[in-house]
């Protein structure tokens, strides 16, 4: 049986949980999420903990069951919660600034480039070389702030670019100067 899959997800009392037809929604305070699961594992709730149980044996329903169970868990987590991830921008001359809704980056290209996240995503820019991502679903979170590093990714010579806030860029050495032979 999957380790993760047999744990019982606990769930914070300001939190509802509704299961009907194959499909978990969740509600909290920072929103609400859906995730449809197969009809090869059953979800159900008990008192204040959500189970996840395998009605197969095979290959694909084991690989199913942690995966599923782990996504419920990040949904819960996300509407009471939230999920943040920060980005920091090195180099000179490289910026950020929100006119409204859309991020704009002075990434060292001839234009500022401009994003606009998804509805359900909140971006912020507390100063010029930080921005922060956040929402409650953990995998659009993840794949905003990794759309918005890919617009500069930090170069492995001097480390500009767009990274993470704990990202470590291992630099390369330059070219070395060469001695006279004479």
């Amino acid at each position: 049986m999957s380790r993760v899959g047999k744990k019982p997800i606990p769930v914070p009392q300001k939190v509802g949980v509704f299961i009907k037809d194959s499909k978990v929604t969740v509600k909290g305070s920072k929103g609400e999420l859906t995730q449809t699961y197969p009809s090869c594992l059953k979800v159900s709730i008990e008192g204040a903990e959500i189970a996840v149980d395998r009605l197969r044996e095979d290959k694909q329903s084991k690989a199913l069951h942690g995966t599923i169970r782990s996504l419920i868990s990040n949904m819960i987590k996300g509407v009471s919660e939230g999920y943040q991830k920060e980005l920091k921008i090195v180099g000179m001359g490289y910026r950020a600034r929100l006119e409204g809704e859309k991020l704009i980056l002075n990434l060292g290209f001839s234009h500022p480039v401009e994003y606009t996240p998804p509805e359900e995503i909140k971006l912020e820019v507390p100063d010029a070389t930080t921005i922060r991502v956040s929402g409650c679903n953990k995998q659009k979170v993840g794949q905003v702030a990794a759309q918005i590093r890919s617009l500069r990714k930090p170069e492995p010579y001097k480390g500009k670019g767009v990274r993470y806030k704990d990202e470590v860029v291992k630099l390369k050495v330059g070219k070395a100067a060469l001695g006279t032979k004479g």
